[in-house]
């Protein structure tokens, strides 16, 4: 017998049968079997062999001829055995041509088809297989095409809601609305944040019994790490009667609460009483049956799941913030698309309930708010995280202006979200116990460690250690990495300021000829490599350092003057 736990389906929705026998042009007409319409048929297949089953894969609008047939069919088993092949190989309608070889159907199997439940069509002489065939696929891209569309539609719908001002309940609210039920948003501890859509209870489904039961119960299966959906059948008992609100909530919050976040271990909940079971769809193979003992289970969270409750469609997706977030849907009907609209929407609801959801976010946030409104920077340092820093001044190697994606790629190299996209550089701020390393496609300069109110002097220190490795072609160039003790040690540093800020008086008007007289010594005189560190032509900077010489009344080529304006010029 095939497998039919995992069914192989096509790329497009399966075709009602109803939509096939509607089709004028093929002249179809169903004369046995059960006549519900909305029977779904995956693809048409002809076949004249007498046993058809090891040509079936399921879900198939079985067409044949009769050639198979022979004369003394009528009168043994040859129809029923015939039908219970189809029927056990997953076959879900049987297209009967007459002419060439019948001039009608025989009475015997129109009376199997009934028996087995299987819709019989009687295909006209006018119709050949091949154009009933193409009606099929011709049926399945048009409601490829309207899902499509739908699905299309859902998205801009969605993106537009999140871009409200009030974009948690706008999109909860677009989501109810596209799949004609409630969408709900808990949080990390299962309470509902936000809802929007229909009550539970008026959601259309009929049913009563304890729903919730059957998410989670022995041997149900209720999701997949992979994010693909297990499906769950509610219980049958009380069919008929009205589904109250309270049960629906309820089911909603069990569900909701055996998803968790990606990669987060959890035990499968239990019921004490079981009346159902559910079963897995065919896109869950990872999915166990839940565990009945009473140690939890390591098995990792499924990051969606589904079920089937009182006629009501249920659906929970864990948001990937990491935050304990979940998103849980309550609709009539299960269309398609709507587990991808949903996921639009959870991915949306993702990054609403993301980082500035948590603690850090609103931390920066406050940070960010204090600063604009006068706080020096070591009184709100302690939200960020840290009490040293350091400054990273970055390039793209490629010459071509900083990119958003590529920034943040960066920042996340580097282990910092607090990241500045400034046309000249992008300038990031990490924190202090961090060891910034050369990034591939990056050149980056980097200060030494400071408190936050030198967040400053960090800052031209950064830049000063970027223009340097331009200059050199470095990938990475730390402020004072050799470590070693200087002539700054051994003074004050009042002193040693002072004694600078006498030495260079005479540039002080002159910001563009101190920044190439520092340049210009940090490169020991290299007047091409200064030229590309200060991106200006070599004969600007021949010109400005000759002015230097002059402003300063000295000799730039005497070592000792040299050293002495170099000690000048790190103490500013």
């Amino acid at each position: 017998m095939p497998d039919l736990t995992v069914p192989p389906t096509p790329p497009t929705p399966p075709v009602p049968l109803g939509a096939l026998l509607a089709r004028e042009d093929l002249g179809l007409r169903q004369i046995a079997g059960p006549s519900d319409p909305d029977i779904a048929i995956h693809w048409a297949h002809t076949s004249e062999m007498p046993d058809p089953y090891p040509y079936l894969l399921g879900g198939e609008l079985l067409l044949t001829a009769g050639v198979h047939i022979p004369d003394a069919a009528g009168s043994g088993t040859y129809f029923d055995d015939y039908v219970a092949r189809i029927v056990e190989a997953g076959g879900v309608a049987l297209g009967f041509g007459v002419a060439p070889v019948h001039d009608t159907v025989p009475r015997a199997l129109v009376a199997a088809c009934d028996h087995y439940d299987l819709p019989l069509l009687e295909v006209p002489p006018p119709t050949p297989f091949s154009r009933v065939a193409r009606a099929v696929w011709q049926l399945m891209a048009q409601a490829r095409l309207a899902e499509l569309r739908r699905v299309t539609e859902a998205q801009q719908s969605l993106a537009a809601a999140a871009s409200r001002p009030d974009p948690l309940p706008s999109v909860l609210r677009q989501l109810a609305q596209r799949v004609g039920g409630r969408a709900v948003l808990f949080g990390p501890d299962g309470t509902e944040i936000a809802g929007a859509g229909r009550g539970a209870g008026a959601v259309g489904a009929t049913g009563a019994g304890r729903g919730a039961r059957a998410v989670g119960a022995p041997g149900s299966v209720v999701g997949s790490r992979t994010g693909s959906t297990g499906t769950g059948t509610g219980t049958e008992a009380g069919r008929g009667a009205e589904a109250s609100g309270a049960e629906v909530r309820d089911a909603l919050a069990e569900l909701v609460r055996v998803v968790r976040p990606p990669g987060a271990p959890t035990s499968s909940p239990t019921s004490p009483t079981s009346p159902t079971s559910a079963t897995a769809s065919p896109a869950s193979p990872a999915s166990t049956p839940a565990s009945t003992d009473s140690t939890p289970s390591t098995r990792p969270a499924p990051t969606s799941a589904t079920d089937t409750v009182s006629g009501i469609h249920l659906a929970a997706y864990a948001l990937g913030t990491g935050q304990g977030f979940v998103l849980g849907v309550a609709a009539p009907q299960r269309a398609p698309g709507d587990h991808t609209i949903a996921s639009v929407a959870a991915v949306l609801l993702s990054l609403l309930t993301g980082e500035h959801q948590s603690r850090t976010g609103a931390d920066r946030s406050s940070a960010l708010v204090r600063l604009l409104l006068g706080a020096p920077p070591e009184d709100v340092a302690s939200l960020l995280g840290g009490d040293r820093w350091l400054v990273v001044h970055a390039l793209p190697d490629a010459g071509t202006g900083p990119d958003p994606v590529a920034t943040s790629a960066l920042g996340a190299a580097l282990g910092s979200a607090l990241i500045d996209l400034a046309p000249e550089a992008v300038r990031v701020l990490v924190p202090g116990d961090r060891a910034p390393a050369a990034q591939p496609g990056w050149t980056l300069g980097v200060s030494a460690p400071v408190a936050p109110e030198d967040w400053s002097a960090a800052d031209q220190q950064a830049a000063r250690a970027l223009a340097r490795a331009r200059a050199t072609r470095t990938p990475l160039v730390v402020h004072g990495a050799s470590g070693r003790a200087g002539l700054a040690d051994l003074l004050p540093h009042d002193a040693a300021e002072e004694h600078a800020r006498t030495l260079l008086a005479p540039l002080a008007a002159h910001p563009a000829l101190v920044e190439t007289l520092r340049t210009w010594l940090s490169l020991h005189g290299s007047w091409d490599r200064t030229a590309v560190a200060l991106a200006v032509h070599r004969n600007t900077v021949r010109q400005r350092i000759a002015r230097c010489a002059a402003l300063l009344e000295t000799d730039l080529d005497d070592p000792d003057v040299r050293m002495e304006l170099w000690f000048g010029l790190r103490q500013l």
